[in-house]
Formats: C-alpha cells, structure tokens, sequence
C-alpha cells in the first residue's frame, strides 16, 4: 500500500510533468509526498573558485530560489490532497535521494527520466538510472 512518496526534483520542465502523476498515486492511497531538491555539492565547489567573496551570498540565492520553487510545487501536490515535506539539501544527488529513501520511510520513488542537461547526463550518468540500481524501494520514473 502506498502512503509516502519521495520525489526528488530538479525544477526542469521533465519534473513539472512529473506531477501529473500524482492525482493517479492519490487515487492510490498515498497521503504524504517528501519533495527533494539536492543543489549538487559540486556547484557550490566550484563558486568558491568564481564568486570572488561572494561565494556565501550567491549560495543562500540559491538555496532560497530552490525553497520557492519548491513551495510553488507543493501548493500544486496540497490543491490535490496530500500532505507535503518539502526538503532543500546540499550533497550529491543520488546519494542524498537515497539517504531521503531510508529517512523519510517512504514506500515509493517517483521521479523523471531525464532532467538536467544531455552533455551533464554523457559525462555524469543520468540520475534516475544510478537511483533505479540503487534504491530498496518500488520506483517510478515517469517518461514523457
């Protein structure tokens, strides 16, 4: 039975789609959506080579814009019934979704088949494949 969900989310326009599915996860039983965000650890490394100083301010933008965006997605998964933890972190992206796994005791991933940036996903792998390999739990990864 379904109850809580983590969706880990970019902001890209995949992950809007995404949401899509969530009125048919409701319809369910799922109640609860934990909606992640990771700022990849390695943006805020490489600032501190570029900001000059600014390195902290440039950060808390950041991480301030990833809380709004967030907030605008979770009013979208309230109007549709569930109750919402939004979450922003600072780490690695694969690692931090599946340390969100194990600590927010959630029964279901669901996540977008493609998000950041074609060269990112040649270099890096796609971070939905490395989650499926990974993960404990059922997973959806929502194409579109």
């Amino acid at each position: 039975m379904l109850k809580a969900i983590l969706f880990p989310t970019d902001f890209s326009q995949r992950s809007h789609q995404v949401l899509d599915v969530f009125e048919d996860l409701r319809a369910r039983g799922a109640d609860k959506v934990v909606l992640l965000h990771v700022v990849d650890e390695r943006s805020f490394q490489a600032m501190e080579h570029y900001a000059y100083g600014r390195a902290e301010e440039v950060e808390k933008h950041i991480l301030d814009s990833a809380s709004e965006e967030l907030e605008k997605m979770s009013q979208k998964l309230q109007e549709q019934g569930f109750t919402v933890v939004p979450k922003v972190v600072v780490g690695f992206p694969v690692r931090e979704i599946l340390k969100a796994e194990k600590e927010d005791d959630v029964s279901m991933i669901v996540l977008g088949s493609h998000g950041g940036s074609n060269l990112q996903e040649i270099f890096l792998g796609s971070v939905a494949e490395k989650v499926v390999r990974k993960c404990t739990k059922s997973i959806m990864v929502v194409k579109r």
